[in-house]
């Protein structure tokens, strides 16, 4: 899984390219939740009334998938920042 480039900076105490690899991570994970969410919700099905065919049916993934980046990068639903200071606390512990 590639990297989500952000515009969404990270607190200022991610200095270090650990904490960046860490909230990358984290950024990663909340896109992926987000995009099951929205797939659970009926986002990105075929409508019976336009639908768009088989193409509509074999790329909605992908539509579901960047619209779930496109939250993320606008700051999600808070997700990533826990999960970064999660993984920040757990690697230091270790």
């Amino acid at each position: 899984m590639t990297p989500i480039t952000t515009a969404f900076s990270p607190p200022a105490r991610v200095g270090t390219a650990r904490d960046t690899a860490l909230m990358e991570a984290a950024q990663n994970l909340e896109t992926v939740f987000l995009a099951e969410m929205l797939q659970s919700a009926g986002l990105g099905q075929t409508s019976e009334v336009f639908g768009g065919g088989a193409g509509e049916d074999q790329f909605g993934s992908f539509l579901v998938q960047e619209q779930a980046k496109q939250i993320v990068q606008s700051g999600g639903i808070g997700l990533a920042q826990s999960l970064y200071e999660a993984l920040k606390e757990h690697t230091h512990n270790v």
